[in-house]
């Protein structure tokens, strides 16, 4: 008789970087990964799984991934590497390390990590204790969200804003510069449950997206113009005599400044900077402030232009001015994480930098291996983990340079050979979510979720926290922080007598496998009805004296004090893109188009781009492209044309459609370029230049052109 194989479920969190952090379940038999599929008792996540993570089970078996260290045999780029031990691997990058430390000091080396991974243990900050015990660079990490997020703190401080799942109680929602379908799921079921309701929907994005598709209305602003769109809501919104005042007199600081600066910006004037007509400026003032309740889901895609921190601002002084948070489903959503109780002391150990330790954004890594910012000592080591920067990063052309220096050690924990591990000294096999333990946060919505390693590592894959433990033994860390388990990692992490707790321990974790923050429910969160925002006033602060920028935390985490950098406009306001064929006449001679690079649909980032299947279903890379500029080119649909500056190039194929605007055109990230038809990808393009707050990208303030590929 045949026996029956051994069937066992576990917890799972999804590791990547999106909102949603769906909660999983991971169905075992024998030993194998045979199922993961949504947790149908999740209230926020319903049990759905996106298009990326439907066959999650099979990823883990992907007969492409890295299940053994291997150290680099041929040269850089080759992809040419042998099988060695992990004590083979860890005695080299001691070695290596200690004789770079005693000929540059410790300094020279610098680990580069972004958000591959979500979860408290093995995510973007895993490496940081490691690292600052070691005495290395500082990475400071702002791929996306730190802009929108020191905006954020700046003006309501750190609250999570509204639950997304409360939005079902809203009358009038707007979506801005955020493609819910393709990027944020999980929120849709409740806006859809909203317009059941009577809700109208307004999405505002610079092209025409499938979120937008779905709108009851679609704004579309030039990129970059933003915050003259929230500047001319402002303005309009006062001269209809629309501000609630007594909310307002009770609950805000500086309405008067901003009255004053927002009087400049009348709906004729912002129609001219926009494009977006000046009877709809004064329509959406209308309707936002008088369809109760109204609220403002902010994207991240706000950010990312020289002006985006002050658009994030004028953005957020709406819903105050309207008496928005009076109401459940009111007000605004951006990050909940703010109210997570994590103990990011624990985490990230600035406890162990060294006084007048340096830091390197993360965006600049190209400048800093290349030589182009001058470091003293230079960067001779290199530790890349959770993340694909020859996909993700700007100015990839000058990372791929500097990846390729001889005299560069460059090791990485990876899944796969990617375009950026393939230069790699030493690649160490990581593992995958199934593989495990973890608590995920979530920058979306108020969940905990617990996930569970449910099957042993394929091949010898480790943890990044087992491989960060391994690496301190291996350089003599006897800190305590360093002998703790994954599991030990979590209880150190969490902190569990908080008050959004709710007296919540392990033991709940493993019966239920997520838990909401004790923050108010969907039908009652009243976060600042009464005002009590967590700002120095505790009011909305749309006026800041003396306020320097700084970078937020989760993204950098006090080693130096908070507000150390330039000063903060007053005020919001409108700060011009750089690039533009409005503000930057002479380079638009030579590149007169703007390029927008959203995420993809079936791609996480980079994630699954290697995968045929999955790039099956996403399509090859597309230049959408509107039919005005198009003719002007002589190009045609389906014809494969080529987007270039003085940065970079990559090549797709285009589809001409009236989705963007003329003078505008559309590619989405995640690309590897190695798979390309050419060896270049939408990032090749994008300025390092840094957003005016947060440190933040500048991904949507590029100027390019187009031409047909012969």
């Amino acid at each position: 008789m045949n026996k029956q194989p051994e069937r066992q479920t576990f917890f799972g969190g999804c590791p990547h970087d999106c909102p949603d952090t769906c909660a999983m379940i991971y169905e075992v038999a024998d030993g194998k990964l045979t199922q993961v599929t949504g947790n149908k008792e999740h209230p926020m996540t319903q049990g759905v799984l996106c298009v990326k993570l439907k066959d999650y089970h099979e990823h883990h078996y992907n007969p492409d991934r890295v299940l053994y260290p291997l150290k680099r045999t041929g040269p850089k780029g080759s992809k040419q590497y042998e099988r060695i031990s992990w004590d083979e691997a860890i005695k080299e990058i001691r070695d290596r390390w200690t004789d770079i430390i005693a000929k540059y000091g410790s300094q020279s080396i610098m680990p580069y990590a972004y958000l591959g991974n979500e979860g408290l243990v093995q995510g973007l900050t895993s490496g940081d204790a490691f690292f600052n015990r070691l005495g290395s660079t500082v990475n400071e990490k702002t791929y996306c969200g730190s802009g929108s997020s020191t905006a954020w703190l700046l003006t309501v401080g750190p609250t999570g804003g509204v639950d997304p799942e409360s939005f079902v109680h809203a009358r009038y929602i707007v979506i801005w510069a955020c493609n819910t379908i393709s990027t944020n799921l999980h929120h849709w079921p409740f806006v859809l449950e909203a317009q059941k309701r009577g809700a109208k929907l307004v999405v505002i994005d610079s092209y025409r997206s499938r979120t937008a598709k779905q709108a009851d209305w679609h704004i579309m602003p030039k990129p970059g113009t933003d915050g003259a769109l929230a500047m001319g809501v402002i303005n309009a919104i006062i001269q209809q005599g629309l501000v609630d005042q007594e909310w307002v007199d009770a609950h805000t600081v500086g309405y008067p400044e901003l009255k004053e600066r927002a009087a400049d910006f009348s709906p004729e004037y912002v129609e001219k900077i926009t494009g977006v007509p000046a009877g709809d400026v004064a329509k959406f003032a209308q309707e936002f402030a008088t369809i109760k309740p109204s609220v403002i889901r902010l994207g991240v895609a706000l950010e990312r232009h020289h002006g985006g921190g002050q658009a994030v601002r004028a953005a957020c002084a709406i819903p105050a001015l309207c008496g928005s948070w009076r109401d459940v489903g009111g007000g605004l959503l951006q990050m909940p994480l703010w109210e997570f109780p994590v103990n990011w002391g624990n985490v990230a150990r600035p406890d162990f930098i060294k006084p007048k330790t340096r830091v390197v954004n993360n965006l600049r890594l190209g400048a800093a291996l290349t030589g182009e910012l001058d470091l003293d000592p230079p960067i001779m080591g290199l530790y890349v983990y959770n993340t694909n920067p020859v996909s993700q990063a700007p100015e990839t052309n000058k990372i791929v340079k500097g990846l390729a220096r001889e005299d560069l050690f460059f090791v990485t924990a990876e899944h796969f050979i990617t375009d950026t591990a393939k230069y790699a000294d030493i690649i160490l096999p990581a593992t995958m979510a199934g593989e495990h333990d973890d608590m995920m946060f979530s920058w979306g919505h108020f969940y905990l979720t617990l996930n569970e390693k449910a099957i042993e590592p394929r091949g010898e894959a480790k943890s990044n926290a087992e491989i960060f433990r391994l690496l301190a033994e291996g350089m003599g860390f006897e800190d305590e922080q360093f002998k703790k388990s994954d599991k030990e990692l979590i209880e150190h992490y969490v902190q569990w007598d908080a008050p959004q707790m709710a007296g919540k321990d392990m033991e709940y974790f493993r019966k239920h496998g997520y838990f909401h923050l004790n923050v108010g429910t969907a039908d009652d969160r009243l976060p600042h009805a009464q005002g009590n925002f967590p700002t120095p006033s505790g009011k909305v602060e749309f006026l800041l004296n003396g306020a320097k920028n700084f970078v937020a935390p989760p993204f950098r985490h006090m080693y130096e004090e908070m507000q150390s950098g330039e000063d903060v406009d007053p005020l919001p306001g409108y700060v011009p893109p750089r690039e533009s064929a409005d503000t930057n006449e002479e380079l638009a001679k030579k590149y007169p188009l703007s390029i927008l690079s959203p995420k993809s649909h079936g791609f996480l980032n980079s994630c699954y781009a290697n995968e045929p299947h999955k790039i099956k279903g996403q399509g090859e890379q597309f230049v959408l492209i509107n039919p005005k500029d198009a003719a002007a080119r002589s190009i045609r649909h389906g014809d494969p044309v080529r987007v270039f500056n003085d940065r970079g190039d990559f090549q797709g194929l285009a589809e001409v459609t009236d989705d963007v605007r003329d003078g505008v055109i559309v590619s989405t990230l995640g690309y590897w370029r190695s798979l390309n038809r050419s060896d270049g990808s939408v990032n090749c393009i994008s300025s390092d230049a840094l957003c005016g707050l947060g440190n933040a990208p500048t991904f949507s303030d590029n100027l390019v052109q187009v031409a047909r590929v012969n």
